[in-house]
Formats: C-alpha cells, structure tokens, sequence
C-alpha cells in the first residue's frame, strides 16, 4: 500500500478543503466550515422529514455528497475515521429541522452512536424538536455469538438507506412512515468487505502502521482501517474469494447468515469500491459477483456499481446485498440529483440554485449554553426548593470527588486509568456551575440542562457521553410534566426513568455486563421506594460487578484476576454520586 499522498497537513484542514470542494459539484449547497456541515438549501423541512447523517471523514463521497434533493438534508463531517463532535451534530440537526421533523441515519459505531443520540436528545429537551435515530449494521463478518448486544458495524447498506428515505422523505411521506421504512431496511441489509491492505492516513507518520504482506488479504474489512474477521494467506483467487464472500452473505444458517435470501426474492446488489480500485477491476469484480449469484439462481433485480463508501484509498472492495420489496425498488429508482449517487438529475429550477462558503450556520457553540437554556426552560419553572436541590447536587458532587483516588485505582486494574480523573472533572464543573448565583434556583429543566453542558464540555469519552445522555433525557422528561406540580419522589423518579431509557436507547449495556450500569438501573428502578431502597439496590449492584465477567470496554480485554480484584470504576462512579444524594437529604 502506497503511502504517498499529494495532500498532507492536519486532518481538519484536509477535511474542510474537501467539504468545500462539494458546493462547487452541485447548486443549491451550502457550507458551514466550523461545524463542517453540508446543506442542501432545496429542502423544504415544513413539509418534508429532514434527513441528516455523517460521520469520519474519508468515507467519500459518504455522506456530504449524499446531500441534494432525494436524499440527505444534511450531513456533518468528522476529521478522518473520528466521529463528529456532539457540537457539530446539534448544529446539523438545528438547521436541517423543521415541522416535519428529522432522522438521523447513523452507522453503528460506538461514537456515531453516542454523539448523535446525544445531540438529538439534548434538541428534544431543550427545544422540543422532533427528532429519531436510524443506526444501520449491515456487516455480517462479525459472528451472531460475538456481535452480541454491540451489533453489526454500518457499512456501505448505509448508503441504500440513504437513498429509500430520501426519496420517501421527498415524496411527503411522515417522519413515522420513514421509520417504518427504515426497519425494512435495515431487516434486508447484509454487507461483507475485502481489502489487500490497511491504508496510511495523510498527515499521520507511517512507521506505526500496519500493513499486509503481498500475499495476504483482509476478509471481512470495515471502513476504518480495522482488522476483519479473517486473515486469508494466501491471498485466494477472486472466485474462491468471491464464493466465501457469498457464503457469508447466503448462508442463514451460519453464525453470519442475518438475512435470508432465496431465489425467488427481489435482491438489489451494490459493489463499493472501498477507494483504490480502478473501474476496470471493479467491473471484473462485478460481473464475476454476478455470475456467482446466478449459480445460486439469484439474479439481482437492481445492480449498482461504482464508489459509495470509501475507506480513505483502501485496496478492497465491499458487497451488499438487499432484500427488497415493490416499495423499497421503488424509492431506489427516484431520480435524485445528489452528486454522489450514479447519474444525478438535475431540474431547470435546481440548475439556477447558487451554492457558497459560510462561515457559520447557526449560534456559535460558546453561546448555545446561553441561548437554549434562556429560550427553552423560562416557562418550565417547576414548584422546588431551589436551595434543598442544589445542596444535593452538591453533596453528589463533593462525594464523586472524593472517591477519584479509589476509582482511579480501579480503572487502573481493569481499564485506561482515567475514569476516576473524569468523573471528577465532571463534578467540579457542575459544583462551579451550582455555585453560580446568578443561576435560578427554581427553574429545575434549565439546571438539568445547563448540568447537561457542563457534563459533555468537561467530560470525554463513553462515561461523558452517558451522563449528559443521562441528563438531557431527565431534562426532555420534566418538559412532559405538568410543571405546576411541586417535584416530589413521583415526579424524580419518572424524571430519572426518562434519563435511563435515554441512555438505554443509545447502549446495549445493561445489568450484569460490569459497566455503570449495574448500580445506575437498579438505582431508579428501586427509587420508587425512596432514595435508601435506591442506594442500597446501587450498593448491591456495584458489588456484584467484583468477578463479573465483561462485556463492553477495555475490561473486556484484560486478565480475568483485574476483575476479581475490583468492582467496575463506571459502576463504583454512580454508587459515589448516590452515596453524595442520600446524604445531602440527610442533612437537611
């Protein structure tokens, strides 16, 4: 794999030329450089469900060229394989929404999920936007047995999702049919990848990357340079290649079978070149995937070949295959006149769209605390004792803190050592932030979005990601409440199961997985009983992660004795935040 590029610098620069290259492709675009954000300005949101996706760059033409009439919205770009902040999403969906309301349509990736979900949660409860979350995973290299509760990766399928709901969304159909839609989708998707090499990122140094010999290819290759599910040595020819790929497709019986096709179904087959390839191997490609579906008596109705979704310049192609109906074929014939779907259509009136650079959309991120919270919770001043909250909240905090030497020495057995670090980082932000006079003491929706800010600028990584989940989810519950009613245990706790299910949305994570999980869910499923039943079922559950096999984060990968030694630092976390609850109301 070569790694020589005509392009070098830092990654956001790269991706900012790129993005701005698309105004000038189709009319009607435009371009937010400081979110990274490409809209198409032909879309009517009053009348037509807004479809916004993204992700890493270097996916190309994935997702801004998707963007025009037809199919996306919007999209919004991270730097190269990283997601798109929370910031730069809010930003997207703010813009791109309107009465009809928005999807967003995410790969399944743990940031993607993580950041978009936080993002929609917090526009739904500061400005009651309407908004739902599409994850595709399409990927069957990845066994029944070890895709688990994490599920498939997103790969190129994303891209006929893209397609059916932006010719849905064009046509005027609701936000609820959209979804409907998209399980069907989603229900039909299978991907597997091929690559002959990993790739070099341009402004990275290449003497730490991996890469394969002559003679060995990668089955099963995602999208961000990860390994796949099998190292062929050696490398197979393109048939037998070709044959196993479709095994993995076909084959519902095996631990990779997701979807069943028989010959008698509607198949669309789409070929993506994953970046490197030239037209004529790809075409070679496609006519032999062709003629091996007809050996299976599978003869696709719709055949799409070309470059979708890219991997950088990965040597390596990807075959999808969809199981369709009238409807979805339907929708897929739509003429659209994004630039990065084969043979765009453009109309006379599109044609006389300008397209131009701007330097923002929308409210700048450092006053979007201001903004929201002053706009949206002024009204929602529930009856509390402003003074009684915010000495619990503080207690909570001063009770996280003081446990960061006790869960740093956790993480340091089971994990990267900075989940003591973070938490507390966390805690002083929102102790500062209760500490702030000027705050209203009794309007309980704008503390619990303002806490929600302060947890996602002050905390990074999985557990950041959860609490202000965890957070906005609460603050979008209490907006649904009468606000006339005094906040009382009924009412807290409806509000905390709204934070729960929010995170439970967006994580497989559960009960016995020895994550935070285990003392946050029997926490406010036994808060109902007061806030004593509460700790005790936290307490009990943080202990039971001592021994507790993992399944999710870095636990997973460590010696089964880090797990007998200590119980889970995310589940310790949440025990010191109620232990900091229950003795602020004591006190008082």
């Amino acid at each position: 794999m070569s790694a020589k590029h005509f392009v070098n610098g830092s990654p956001a620069e790269l991706v900012a030329d790129a993005l701005e290259s698309f105004i000038h492709l189709r009319p009607g675009i435009q371009f937010d450089k400081q979110h990274k954000i490409v809209y198409s300005t032909l879309h009517d949101p009053s009348k037509h469900v807004a479809l916004v996706s993204g992700g890493g760059a270097a996916h190309e033409p994935a997702h801004a060229m998707y963007v025009g009439p037809g199919m996306l919205s919007a999209a919004v770009s991270g730097n190269i394989f990283a997601s798109p902040s929370v910031s730069q999403i809010y930003n997207c969906i703010r813009n791109a929404n309107g009465a009809a309301g928005t999807i967003l349509i995410v790969k399944n990736y743990t940031g993607d999920i993580f950041h978009f979900h936080q993002a929609a949660q917090k526009l739904r409860a500061q400005l009651a936007i309407k908004v739902e979350v599409v994850v595709v995973g399409d990927d069957v290299s990845l066994q029944r047995s070890r895709a688990g509760k994490v599920g498939r990766r997103g790969l190129a399928g994303t891209v006929l999702m893209h397609k059916i709901l932006g010719a849905a969304s064009a046509a005027g159909r609701s936000l609820e049919a959209c979804m409907e839609l998209s399980d069907k989708v989603n229900a039909g998707l299978a991907t597997i990848g091929a690559s002959l090499d990993h790739v070099d990122i341009p402004g990275q140094k290449t003497d730490a990357q991996i890469h394969l010999a002559a003679d060995e290819l990668e089955l099963g290759m995602g999208i961000h340079n990860e390994p796949g599910a099998e190292l062929l040595k050696p490398k197979p020819e393109l048939n037998d290649l070709l044959d196993k790929m479709l095994r993995y497709l076909l084959d519902a019986d095996s631990e990779r079978g997701y979807v069943e096709i028989t010959a008698s179904d509607d198949v669309v087959l789409m070929v993506n070149n994953l970046g490197a390839l030239s037209v004529l191997e790809l075409s070679i490609i496609t006519t032999n995937i062709t003629r091996r579906l007809g050996t299976q008596g599978i003869k696709p109705v719709r055949t799409y070949s070309g470059t979708f979704m890219t991997s950088l310049n990965g040597p390596g192609f990807s075959i999808t295959l969809l199981k369709a109906d009238w409807e979805l074929l339907l929708y897929l014939d739509v003429p659209t006149s994004a630039v990065g779907w084969p043979v765009p259509y453009i109309s006379p009136d599109e044609r006389n769209a300008t397209g131009r650079v701007i330097d923002t959309q929308s409210t700048a991120t450092k006053g979007e605390k201001e903004v929201v919270c002053s706009s949206s919770a002024k009204n929602l001043s529930f009856p509390v004792d402003g003074k009684l909250l915010r000495s619990v909240i503080s207690s909570a905090c001063q009770s996280a803190i003081a446990a960061e030497p006790f869960i740093t020495k956790a993480d340091t057995i089971v994990g990267d050592g900075d989940c003591g670090l973070t938490l507390k980082r966390g805690s002083e932000a929102v102790l500062k932030l209760i500490e702030d006079t000027s705050s209203s003491e009794d309007n309980v929706l704008e503390l619990m979005i303002k806490i929600a800010f302060e947890i996602e600028g002050n905390m990074d990584g999985t557990s950041g990601a959860i609490y202000a989940l965890f957070f906005s989810g609460l603050a979008a519950t209490l907006r649904e409440l009468d606000s006339s009613v005094v906040m009382g245990l009924e009412e807290w706790v409806t509000a905390a199961l709204g934070g729960l299910v929010t995170v439970q949305k967006v994580t497989p994570a559960r009960s016995g997985d020895r994550t935070l999980m285990d003392a946050l869910e029997p926490f406010v499923y036994s808060l109902k009983d007061g806030i004593e039943q509460g700790l005790q079922a936290a307490r009990k559950g943080s202990d039971s992660t001592k021994g507790l096999k993992p399944a999710f984060g870095r636990a997973v990968y460590v010696n089964e004795q880090g797990w007998e030694q200590v119980p889970d630092p995310g589940a310790a976390s949440i025990l010191a935040i109620i232990e900091g609850i229950s003795r602020g109301l004591a006190h008082c």
